[in-house]
């Protein structure tokens, strides 16, 4: 059974290895993998956002049967609207995990916000159709810059509260 919740400071070695192999090749490093000390810090930046209100970002650890195995996330852009994402450790995909984390992730925004984005690397169409089957629609592409210069035509997803 999958589980959102909130991320805790034992969740370090899970997040180092979510963030790590085949997951982080289309995420904004293109490739970086993530230390002990970097997973110690997102969490700590996840657990510093929670205490701030109004909260501008939920990072959730998405775990089956206990075992943390992605992260998915919701920020706060302006209000009315945010922005999803989300990794799965690589030993995960094709499960069907992404999917019910993103449905979820839609039905607890839609209780404050009214239009919800998204956008994936260009190489990476499983993401795409994970959005589609939480119900996004693709609107066209951006441009996301690289840390190495590259700028890739991601496609963009929007879901609007009914």
């Amino acid at each position: 059974m999958l589980t959102l919740r909130e991320l805790a400071v034992d969740d370090s070695p899970a997040i180092r290895r979510i963030y790590s192999g085949a997951s982080v090749r289309f995420t904004h490093g293109y490739g970086y993998q993530m230390t002990d000390e970097d997973a110690c810090r997102r969490i700590a930046k996840a657990l510093e956002s929670a205490r701030i209100i109004p909260r501008p970002c939920w990072d959730f650890g998405i775990a089956v049967v206990g075992d943390v195995i992605g992260m998915i996330s919701l920020r706060v852009r302006e209000p009315g609207l945010g922005a999803v994402s989300y990794i799965l450790r690589e030993d995960c995909w094709g499960n069907g995990y992404a999917t019910q984390a993103a449905k979820r992730v839609v039905d607890f925004a839609f209780t404050e916000l009214k239009r919800l984005e998204a956008k994936h690397h260009p190489d990476n169409p499983a993401s795409g159709r994970v959005l589609a089957k939480a119900g996004f629609t693709c609107l066209g592409s951006s441009g996301l810059h690289a840390e190495d210069g590259v700028v890739a035509s991601c496609p963009v997803y929007e879901i609007r509260r009914p």
